[in-house]
């Protein structure tokens, strides 16, 4: 999920872009800071917002570079259990399929993928025998997260699945939601319904 997040922080400011506006060095300042930075607590950090707040300028004696009293804003996405997101097939192996999504990467177990016995082939594609569904890289799809690790901060675990309900390729969704609503409209429709006479005599 992504979130917007205040934070006030003590941010120096180096003595290289005292020459720019305040508000300018202190963004610069804080995106060095925070660019790539991945925790369990805030997730992986996407961008540095607006900055709300600059306090007076602080100087320590022996260093050159003010510091700024900032309340800032950034730009977090923290995956959590059980939210369905949505994502693109980076790689497929025979173990699984890879899930861009966005500033993370989730992994589909092979068993994962579809409701169904699936094969690999050398093409990096997943088929289901029964369903003949494929699946690709490149493929947009809807999946739901299952678990989630940090304890490797610099590459984080989270597990998805699209054998729920809702979930899958978004073309087997576009294809289950039209097939729904012929069914619904069939059944709807009273020139469908069959007409018992009632017998004479």
């Amino acid at each position: 999920m992504f979130y917007r997040t205040q934070l006030k922080s003590h941010v120096r400011v180096d003595p290289t872009l005292l020459g720019e506006d305040v508000k300018t060095a202190i963004t610069k300042e804080l995106k060095k800071k925070y660019e790539g930075y991945i925790s369990k607590d805030v997730g992986s950090v996407i961008d540095v917002g607006e900055i709300q707040e600059v306090g007076q300028g602080v100087l320590i004696p022996g260093d050159g570079g003010p510091y700024y009293q900032t309340t800032f804003e950034i730009l977090t996405f923290k995956p959590e259990v059980n939210e369905v997101v949505k994502g693109k097939v980076k790689d497929i192996t025979e173990f699984g399929v890879f899930l861009s999504l966005g500033p993370m990467e989730g992994m589909i177990h092979v068993s994962q993928t579809m409701d169904d016995f699936v094969s690999f082939s050398k093409e990096k594609t997943l088929t289901g025998r029964d369903s003949k569904r494929v699946l690709k890289v490149g493929d947009e799809c809807i999946g739901r997260i299952i678990a989630v690790s940090f304890k490797d901060i610099s590459n984080p675990k989270i597990g998805v699945t699209m054998r729920q309900p809702g979930l899958g390729k978004m073309e087997w969704l576009e294809e289950e939601y039209n097939k729904s609503n012929k069914t619904i409209a069939v059944e709807e429709n009273p020139s469908t319904k069959s007409k018992v006479k009632p017998k004479t005599k």
